[in-house]
């Protein structure tokens, strides 16, 4: 799964968390210019631009003093959103039932792609129905995983929140 270096998640990931928030996952793509290290943050209200903020202020002290990157980066601290992505193997097992997008490293039954259901997790590998098809995929397999948002379930509780 493409995630920071543990370096960096075992310095963040705890900030993260004493301000009350999950630390979804945190992604560091290394570039001379244009780097970027993005956090993505979670709660059980949702996150709002506030949130987002107090984060950011926070994890830029704790950079600015320990100085794990070297060179140009930028800070992002977001929301996981409705297409969540996953960087975790309890993620997968808190999300069994739903879809997913997953990307491979290698083929699997000829596949870079699959998009399917997330029907167990045993140990480390995760079980995806696609169709007729059950792919056992290796979480080390994984390149990139992301939630597949259910639109119709997702306005069916928009409509319980508005009172509909």
């Amino acid at each position: 799964m493409k995630q920071a270096p543990e370096h960096l998640i075992n310095l963040i990931e705890p900030v993260v968390e004493g301000l009350g928030y999950e630390c979804v996952g945190i992604e560091y793509n290394p570039h001379p210019k244009h780097g970027c290290l993005r956090i993505y943050i979670d709660s059980e209200n949702g996150i709002l631009v506030d949130d987002c903020s107090k984060v950011s202020h926070q994890v830029s002290g704790v950079l600015d003093v320990e100085d794990p990157i070297p060179g140009y980066y930028s800070l992002e601290i977001s929301s996981p959103g409705d297409d969540r992505p996953f960087f975790k193997i309890s993620q997968f097992e808190r999300f069994i039932g739903s879809t997913v997008l997953v990307n491979l490293f290698m083929p699997i039954a000829g596949r870079k792609k699959i998009k399917g259901l997330i029907e167990k997790v045993d140990g480390e590998i995760i079980t995806l129905k696609e169709a007729d098809t059950i792919y056992d995929v290796p979480f080390s397999a994984m390149s990139k995983a992301r939630l597949v948002p259910d639109f119709n379930l997702l306005s069916e509780q928009k409509g319980v929140r508005n009172g509909k």
